[in-house]
C-alpha cells in the first residue's frame, strides 16, 4: 500500500503542477495567436438607455468562451474521474461512451413519462428522483456488468468492455428505435441550467469539482483507495497480501459507470433530449484525459485531479483548434497523437526511475 506522503504523491503533485503549467501555456498561445471576435453587449448610454452594443473581445480570453470551455470540460472530465480508477487498477474501460449513452436514453425515457408533453403540467420532486435514479442506477449497473464479467471470466477489460460498448449502445438504440427524446420536466432542466454571470452553467462545474475531490480523497487518503493502487502496482503481491483482488476490480468498474452516469445525468438537464448516438467516440477523450492526466496504462499510477486537469488540456486542444481556424477534422488526429506523447513519456519516466533504483 502507499501512503500519500511517499515520494509516489510528490511523483502525482509534480504531474498535475506540469498539467498546469502546460495549461497556461497554451492558454497564453491561443490569447496572443487566437485574435479578437466581435460579440453583442448591452450598455447603459449617456441618458441612462439601455442599447445593444458591439465590442471587440479576444476569442479565447474572455468570459463567453471561458463558461463554455469549463461546461464543456466537465462532461469528460467526471467520466476521466472514473476512468482513471479503472486504469489506477490496471484495467480499461472501452464502454463509457456506450454506457453513457444507455444512461441517457432510459433516463430520458423515464423524464419524458413525467414531462410536459406527457400532460404532466408540473412535476413532483418523486417523479424528478425516479428520472436521476433511473439514469445514475443503470449507469452503475452496466459497471456492474463489465466488472463481474472481467471478474468471473477471467478475460481482460479490453475484450470485455470492447463486447458490452456494443450491447450498450445496440440496446439504447433498439429502446429508443434510433430516434430522440425531449420533453423533461422543467424545473430539473432549471436546476442543470443554473447559471451566473455572463452564462456560467455553475452546476456543471460545481459537480465536476466534486467528483474530483471525492475521487481525490478516496484514491489519497482511504485504505480501499491504496488498495486500488497497490492491485495496479502488483497484483500477484496484493493477492498474497490478504487484499481482496476481485473486489478491488468490481469496485472500480462500478465507478467508472457511476461516473458515465453523472456525466449523462447533466447532459439530460442541460441539452433537453437523448438519442442512442450520444458519447460516441467518447471513450478517446476520457482515455485521453486520464492519461494525458498522468494515469499509466501499466496500472499503480494516476490521480482525479490529474484527470481532471487532463481533461482540461483536452478540451482546450479542441477549442484552441477551432479558434485558430484549423479544420476540425484535424481534432481527433491531435488528439490521438497527445494519447501516443503521453504513454511514450509515462514509459520513458517508468525506465528512468527503474534505472536510478538500480544504480541506489
Amino acid at each position: 500500500m502507499r501512503s500519500p506522503k511517499n515520494p509516489f504523491s510528490a511523483a502525482l503533485r509534480l504531474q498535475e503542477g506540469g498539467l498546469l503549467v502546460v495549461i497556461f501555456v497554451l492558454g497564453l498561445l491561443l490569447t496572443i495567436f487566437g485574435g479578437k471576435v466581435p460579440q453583442a453587449e448591452f450598455k447603459k448610454n449617456t441618458v441612462g438607455e439601455t442599447e445593444r452594443v458591439t465590442v471587440e473581445k479576444n476569442k479565447f480570453l474572455n468570459a463567453r468562451n471561458l463558461a463554455q470551455l469549463a461546461k464543456d470540460t466537465s462532461f469528460t472530465a467526471i467520466m476521466a474521474v472514473g476512468m482513471t480508477f479503472v486504469i489506477i487498477s490496471g484495467g480499461i474501460d472501452l464502454s463509457v461512451g456506450a454506457i453513457y449513452a444507455l444512461a441517457s436514453v432510459l433516463g430520458a425515457m423515464v423524464f419524458h413519462r413525467f414531462g410536459p408533453e406527457a400532460g404532466h403540467a408540473t412535476s413532483t420532486t418523486p417523479e424528478i428522483l425516479l428520472g436521476i435514479f433511473a439514469c445514475l442506477g443503470v449507469a452503475t449497473l452496466c459497471g456492474l456488468a463489465n466488472g463481474t464479467m472481467v471478474v468471473a471470466l477471467k478475460v481482460h477489460p479490453f475484450i470485455i468492455t470492447l463486447g458490452t460498448m456494443a450491447i450498450f449502445r445496440g440496446v439504447a438504440f433498439v429502446a429508443t428505435k434510433g430516434q430522440s427524446i425531449g420533453g423533461f420536466p422543467e424545473p430539473f432542466r432549471d436546476i442543470v441550467r443554473w447559471e451566473v454571470g455572463n452564462g456560467l452553467s455553475i452546476v456543471p462545474l460545481i459537480v465536476m469539482v466534486l467528483v474530483a475531490i471525492v475521487g481525490a480523497v478516496y484514491l489519497s487518503r482511504l485504505v480501499f483507495g491504496r488498495r486500488i493502487y497497490a492491485v495496479g502496482g502488483n497484483e500477484l503481491a496484493s493477492r498474497y497480501s490478504g487484499i481482496r483482488v476481485e473486489r478491488v476490480k468490481l469496485s472500480v468498474f462500478i465507478f467508472s459507470g457511476l461516473a458515465a452516469g453523472i456525466a449523462a445525468l447533466l447532459s439530460l438537464g442541460y441539452y433537453g433530449a437523448a438519442t442512442s448516438g450520444d458519447g460516441q467516440g467518447y471513450e478517446l477523450n476520457v482515455i485521453a484525459a486520464a492519461v494525458v492526466g498522468g494515469a499509466s496504462l501499466s496500472g499503480g499510477k494516476g490521480s482525479a485531479i490529474g484527470a481532471l486537469l487532463g481533461a482540461l488540456v483536452i478540451q482546450i486542444i479542441s477549442s484552441g483548434i477551432v479558434i485558430l481556424g484549423i479544420d476540425q477534422n484535424y481534432s481527433q488526429i491531435i488528439i490521438g497523437a497527445v494519447v501516443i506523447v503521453a504513454v511514450v513519456l509515462d514509459q520513458l519516466n517508468n525506465w528512468l526511475a527503474k534505472k536510478r533504483l538500480l544504480k541506489a
